[in-house]
């Protein structure tokens, strides 16, 4: 029984839609039959809790001489609707033996269309001396053309507004051999002194890595990452004898389950 009106379920779904589906299957079988039977559909095609981690980047880098190790995770747990997001961003100076930025962060994630989610939640910055803790709020997909994008806003705890948006494509040179190209672009609502920062945009990254899937699950990759610090915040570099603009080569390794 209990198949059968799984089955007039789906069928109903499929021709009229799910807005009139329980409304023509009541005529045909009890109300809480059938409701049962339309909750079991919804978690069978969708509605389960999923785990899902991928370091996205976890590479070395040699940029004029100095050696970085940086990381880029990502991490949910959540149905198709309903996620909560755990995100890292850190990068481990080898020639300082510290780490420069250490960034993380928890975000409930909301899906608002079939390929976009909303998200919203809290960051906190390690840093010594200039710690934050951030609201943050972000908008999460993929964009005609298959472009995964990333936007996000951050308001400090000490009132400090700034933001970045990532965008990156996957052009498959094989099934196996795949060529990314990413861009990164920060900005600042106002000047941050102690963090060296200028208002305006602050920053452009963009890049290519080839990886090879050995499997699916897990990837090698080399590539080259050109970054320049922009505006005022250039200025900070300068300042400080450092050049505003550089090229890193690295190597490292995506994987996911």
């Amino acid at each position: 029984m209990r198949a059968t009106l799984l089955f007039t379920a789906a069928a109903v779904i499929a021709g009229s839609g799910a807005a009139h589906a329980q409304d023509y299957a009541h005529q045909f079988y009890p109300p809480e039959e059938m409701e049962q039977s339309f909750e079991e559909l919804r978690h069978e095609t969708g509605g389960q809790r999923q785990f899902f981690f991928q370091t996205d980047r976890f590479e070395y880098q040699v940029r004029d001489d100095e050696e970085t190790l940086l990381w880029d995770i990502n991490a949910w747990y959540g149905g198709r609707l309903n996620r909560l997001w755990i995100k890292s961003e850190a990068e481990y100076s080898f020639d300082h033996g510290a780490f420069e930025e250490a960034r993380v962060e928890a975000l409930w994630s909301r899906a608002i269309s079939p390929y976009f989610d909303v998200q919203g939640g809290l960051a906190h910055d390690f840093e010594d001396g200039n710690g934050r803790t951030h609201a943050v709020a972000a908008l999460q997909g993929l964009a005609p053309y298959w472009f995964e994008v990333d936007v996000s806003a951050y308001l400090s705890d000490r009132g400090e507004l700034t933001g970045s948006a990532e965008a990156e494509y996957e052009l498959l040179l094989t099934q196996r051999l795949i060529l990314q190209p990413r861009a990164e672009l920060a900005w600042s609502a106002e000047d941050i002194p102690s963090l060296e920062t200028g208002a305006g945009i602050t920053s452009l990254q963009a890049g290519l890595r080839l990886r090879y899937e050995i499997v699916r699950q897990f990837a090698p990759y080399v590539g080259v990452e050109w970054t320049r610090q922009l505006g005022e915040t250039a200025d900070y570099a300068r300042a400080a004898g450092v050049d505003p603009e550089s090229t890193a080569i690295v190597a490292g390794v995506r994987v996911w389950f």
